[in-house]
């Protein structure tokens, strides 16, 4: 896997953020990374890319190699970031590309600038309806009737919270491959160099309450409307964090703007599970 380089900018919000970049090409495309991730998950897709676009892959506040001076409660707030990012380096328009949590955070962005935003591109992303969490019972199964409402509920979650808190706050490295091989690499994985690398950006995160709570409040229904561009739904048919069903029933929602394109033999990450298959749906997107 090429490295990139980590380069930093300061926005207004009091926040630094870190950022790869590659290419020089005259169309743009920002990379939102998702949860108990960073910058670092999406170095083969700059690589795919570089020869035709301007490519960027912030780290989001608390991840990665980015400040986390301030809380935040909304994917909205985050998606003002990367606005506020674009806004310092200079970019005009844009494609955007959200994986998973960042596909929220890409939905932010298409509805509050339309004007900047050429395309929206989600990767297996959260529903537009949002990413709930609920109590567990005794037998660590969630009740489906009880849906977590509170930020301390959150923090206090004993199978999708703590040990995740846990295993971040001692640097545990294994247990955090664990959770990936478990829900996210449990088709393919990347090579153990690679891996390591992706776990160096993952062990960085600082703000997971914060990215959990966001996300079981996220709602854009009703906003879905107000995007302007063309819309590309990437999913994994094999996803176990996002099943496609849930991409299926939301489709709807979109108002006929969105195109899904599916791939057989992924799960939440075709960037490794599909690479090349991954990569080219992504650049015909990135033409629409």
């Amino acid at each position: 896997m090429k490295q990139y380089d980590v380069m930093a900018v300061s926005l207004p919000s009091g926040e630094t953020y870190a950022y790869r970049k590659a290419g020089s090409g005259a169309e743009t495309v920002i990379l939102i990374h998702g949860n108990m991730s960073s910058s670092a998950h999406w170095q083969t897709t700059l690589e795919a890319l570089e020869d035709e676009y301007t490519v960027y892959a912030p780290d989001l506040r608390g991840f990665g190699d980015s400040s986390y001076n301030s809380e935040f409660d909304s994917l909205r707030e985050l998606a003002r970031d990367i606005e506020q990012f674009a806004d310092a380096l200079g970019i005009g328009s844009f494609y955007v590309c959200g994986w998973s949590t960042g596909g929220g955070i890409a939905m932010e962005l298409a509805v509050s600038i339309p004007e900047r935003v050429s395309g929206l591109i989600l990767l297996d992303s959260v529903p537009p309806t949002g990413y709930p969490m609920f109590k567990k019972g005794p037998d660590m199964q969630p009740i489906l009737t009880e849906p977590l409402k509170t930020k301390e509920e959150v923090a206090a979650d004993p199978v999708q919270v703590i040990p995740a808190l846990n295993a971040l706050k001692s640097g545990d490295r294994a247990t955090m491959r664990f959770f990936w091989d478990l829900t996210i690499y449990n088709l393919g994985k990347p090579s153990d160099e690679d891996y390591e690398i992706y776990l160096d950006g993952i062990m960085k995160q600082r703000n997971l309450v914060d990215v959990d709570y966001s996300l079981l409040t996220f709602n854009i229904v009703d906003r879905l409307g107000e995007i302007k561009c063309p819309i590309t739904i990437l999913n994994g048919e094999k996803d176990l964090v996002v099943p496609l069903e849930w991409v299926t029933a939301s489709l709807p929602l979109y108002g006929g703007k969105a195109k899904l394109v599916t791939f057989a033999n992924s799960g939440h990450s075709p960037i490794t599970d599909e690479p090349e298959a991954f990569f080219a749906a992504l650049k015909a997107a990135l033409v629409t």
